[in-house]
């Protein structure tokens, strides 16, 4: 400050009505501010000039930068005014204040301790039996027919399964070399069995999805019986949109073309929208305030969008929904998740609120996302994946679960009322990894739902529901570590009190996703130790004493040959049976026939090449987390970002290691047996370029280009996802928030973030020296100095934020950086508009 002082020959007064003058709009008040007969004796009293106090000593002298913060505002917003008058008024100290959500009706909330030893349990049922008070618990139900169906269908289901599983069983005794009498052999038996029913469970999925999606009518469909009836007033509904650290113009871009296209049907007024924020980064929280306030001003959507951020983070996502539920939850009959990167059309919000309010005695209904929005290689073929092989799963999921279904945390409407006295959520009891606060939140939600006695079901049909993919490998492995390490510990609620047999059936298939990955590769370990016994040791041909003639060790390759040609039917008949569909129902969106078949050729090649890599990460997952291992939460990128060679070799170099190692090994043992592993070892000595290649937008594009991997929503995409891309594009190019450091210094970023600031402290001796002393800490120390949590709590704190901003100008000795860093040029920071 002195620094700047001494060059500018200018007061600190002066030189701030030039830096409030640059932002005011108004050009008479513009010269006022330059010329006019302001008190400038010192900061104290322009700052009382400025708020209308003709005495300065009339309010209180701790915080004098408070009382200009509204004429701050006014100057620099003054046509149109930043916000309606009941939405930018003051507080009861007489501090402006921005409101940026709505008056609270606060709940109490209180989730249910958890029951998991299944002998406790047995004990509790007995003794109700005991004491003459055991009844079975009634549960509701939306149809009257629907339960019977749902469990003649999952009996038909498991006869599949474990008949299937036990023929292809017997083949695979008939395959080893001692029948499957070695120790070792029933080792390999026993993992094969498990592994061949998991694969045996998703090929009857896909298939009854396949005839389903044939008959394209569904009596059990959750709307088949919902017509356009027009939505009660009472029925509001609230989206939320849980973030933390995201990237805030994809984020506010799709919360725009969602309320956009809400408008178009004229069904907004039932909803509102909650952008929940638990984000840490000082400068990503401005930029969200700052996106909020564009967004409203833009739609006029005061009292219809709301922004929050917590300053108690805990329980990361299903905490955040918490917490609205206990403030804001009484005000709404319906609540809607949304992702963050999540978009949904205005017809498919009205839809679901239409079937909530028909089928009263349902509690989550979960939309199909479709995937779409991303340029990377990888992404687009999970795109394609999802777009034509996921419709046969969700239709076969929904065909043997109807009313007990699965919940994925988001593009869902949830019946409040239920939720809040049902659904929250307890830590698991005990210490360690697999206890403590619940990861994976969305499938507990729905198992406690249908306890409760309402259903769970999934609109595999509505349309109108996206999301995006990660952008390459190693984002997507970022977020199965999470989901892992989630599963593991869901699996411990397998023997809760309580729980739909359906649910534990999910509880075991989420464990499964990740389990399967450590069986097969033990499978492998273990058949490859196999062929090592049986080359480095002599056969033993009379095994029992007194045996007339030998056991010779058999190996019959033709059997072996017809039971890998019948597990690869089951992984890939679906996928053809998708193609098929797709060809039966129109291929012209996806790029047409022959561009359907050789997209699925690739993607199915690229998946065999990726499918031991994810087996190796998810082996490490597993062991990681059961071993206690940190978890590293962060968010997804949101970007279309390439792997870099060095980030591709320092993820996948011990898996080359570990292929190329396996291949010389089995080479040295049986080179024959080494064409059954090729695809395993090659697969791993292969993944460096796979993951860094794969990643590459320029791939993707040319790809595109060629109409392969082409999905219908890039073919002609819906409005709202137009919207979406139109938007992100405008604001990554015209969005520019201060920084920290600028919110402090600069006389108008300041004013809007102390009005933004929702801390309200008593005005107390202990608080007010606390204050103080961090004011002069970081008036001296510089904002270098500050933490991230410090800059958050200056954030967070009006009074602190006010009184560091008045300091910095009028301390000489302030740090310098605060004005080299605070005003970086003579740029406005005005808020833009993306009309």
């Amino acid at each position: 400050m002195a620094e700047t002082m001494s060059s500018s020959q200018a007061t600190p007064t002066d030189l701030y009505l030039e830096r409030l003058a640059l932002e005011t709009q108004d050009r008479e008040e513009r010269y006022k501010l330059l010329v006019g007969d302001l008190d400038k004796h010192d900061m104290a009293s322009l700052h009382a000039a400025l708020g209308g106090e003709r005495d300065c000593q009339s309010k209180d002298s701790d915080d004098p930068a408070a009382l200009s913060v509204g004429r701050r505002l006014a100057l620099a917003y003054a046509e149109p005014p930043l916000a309606p008058p009941e939405v930018l008024s003051t507080d009861t100290s007489g501090i402006t204040r921005l409101w940026t959500a709505p008056a609270m009706k606060r709940t109490p909330l209180a989730p249910q301790k958890w029951s998991t030893n299944p002998f406790v349990n047995i004990g509790r049922r007995f003794k109700r039996w005991a004491n003459g008070d055991f009844r079975r618990r009634k549960r509701a139900s939306p149809s009257a027919s629907w339960k019977w169906v749902a469990s003649r269908r999952r009996w038909i289901l498991l006869v599949l399964i474990f008949g299937q599983s036990i023929i292809a069983a017997n083949q695979m005794r008939t395959v080893l070399p001692g029948q499957g009498l070695e120790w070792l052999e029933i080792t390999i038996l026993s993992l094969f069995v498990l592994l061949f029913a998991w694969v045996s469970a998703g090929f009857w999925t896909a298939l009854m999805g396949f005839f389903q999606l044939l008959r394209r009518h569904d009596r059990y469909a959750i709307d088949s019986e919902v017509g356009d009836e027009p939505i009660d007033d009472e029925a509001r509904t609230a989206l939320l949109v849980p973030i933390c650290n995201e990237d805030v113009a994809r984020v506010f871009a799709g919360v725009r073309a969602t309320l956009e296209s809400l408008r178009s049907t004229g069904n907004d007024r039932h909803f509102d929208i909650f952008i929940l924020s638990d984000t840490s980064d000082p400068d990503t929280a401005i930029q969200e305030t700052y996106a909020w306030l564009v967004l409203c001003r833009d739609l006029d959507a005061f009292g219809q969008v709301f922004y929050r951020r917590r300053q108690r983070r805990v329980k990361r996502k299903s905490g955040n929904l918490d917490d609205f539920c206990r403030r804001w939850g009484a005000l709404y009959r319906y609540m809607l998740v949304l992702d963050a990167d999540s978009v949904m059309s205005g017809q498919c919000l009205t839809r679901l609120v239409q079937m909530m309010e028909v089928h009263a005695n349902v509690g989550i209904i979960q939309t199909a996302p479709r995937a779409s929005g991303r340029l990377n290689l990888y992404a687009r073929m999970q795109q394609f994946a999802t777009r034509v092989y996921g419709p046969l799963f969700t239709a076969g999921l929904h065909f043997w679960q109807l009313g007990e279904s699965h919940y994925w945390g988001h593009n869902a409407i949830i019946r409040l009322a239920p939720f809040m006295q049902h659904c929250i959520l307890a830590p698991l009891p005990g210490k360690g990894s697999m206890s403590g606060e619940i990861l994976s939140h969305d499938f507990v939600e729905a198992a406690l739902m249908r306890r409760a006695g309402l259903g769970v079901w999934i609109a595999y049909q509505l349309e109108g529901s996206y999301e995006e993919m990660p952008p390459n490998l190693l984002d997507e492995l970022n977020r199965d570590r999470r989901w892992c390490h989630g599963n593991l510990m869901n699996f411990r609620l397998f023997f809760s009190q309580g729980i739909h047999p359906v649910h534990r059936a999910v509880f075991l298939t989420g464990l499964m996703s990740y389990l399967s990955a450590p069986l097969w590769c033990l499978f492998l370990v273990l058949s490859t130790a196999l062929l090592a016994v049986h080359t480095f040791s002599t056969p033993d041909y009379f095994p029992e004493p007194g045996m007339l003639f030998p056991v010779w060790p058999q190996w019959n390759p033709t059997l072996a040959v017809g039971l890998f040609g019948v597990t690869a039917l089951l992984l890939f008949l679906p996928k053809l049976l998708s193609v098929l569909l797709v060809w039966i129902q129109g291929s012209r969106r996806f790029g047409g026939p022959l561009k359907v078949l050789a997209s699925m050729v690739l993607e199915s090649l690229f998946s065999m090449l990726l499918a031991p890599v994810r087996m190796l990460f998810h082996t490490r997952f597993v062991l990681t987390s059961l071993m206690g291992w940190a978890v590293q939460w962060r968010s997804p990128s949101r970007e279309n970002s390439d792997t870099t060679w060095g980030d591709a070799f320092r993820a996948h170099w011990s898996q080359t290691l570990i292929g190329a190692v396996w291949a010389a090994g089995v080479y040295v043992m049986e080179p024959t047996f080494l064409w059954w592993l090729s695809p395993i070892v090659v697969a791993l000595m292969v993944s460096i370029p796979v993951s860094a290649l794969s990643s590459r937008v320029s791939l993707g594009r040319f790809c595109f280009q060629r109409r392969l991997f082409r999905i219908p929503d890039e073919t002609q995409p819906p409005r709202v996802l137009r919207r979406m891309v139109s938007l992100l594009s405008r604001m990554n190019t015209g969005m520019a928030a201060p920084s920290f450091a600028q919110v402090v210094v600069d006389p108008v970023p300041n004013a809007l973030a102390t009005a933004l600031a929702t801390s309200r402290h008593n005005d107390v001796e202990p608080i007010r020296r606390r204050r103080a002393e961090r004011v002069a800490r970081g008036v001296r120390m510089g904002p270098a100095a500050m933490s991230r949590l410090e800059r958050l709590d200056f954030l967070d704190d009006p009074v602190m934020l006010s009184q560091l901003h008045y300091h910095i100008w009028d301390d000489s000795m302030a740090h310098h950086s605060w004005f080299d860093c605070g005003l970086p040029g003579r740029e406005s920071k005005h808020l833009p508009t993306f009309n």
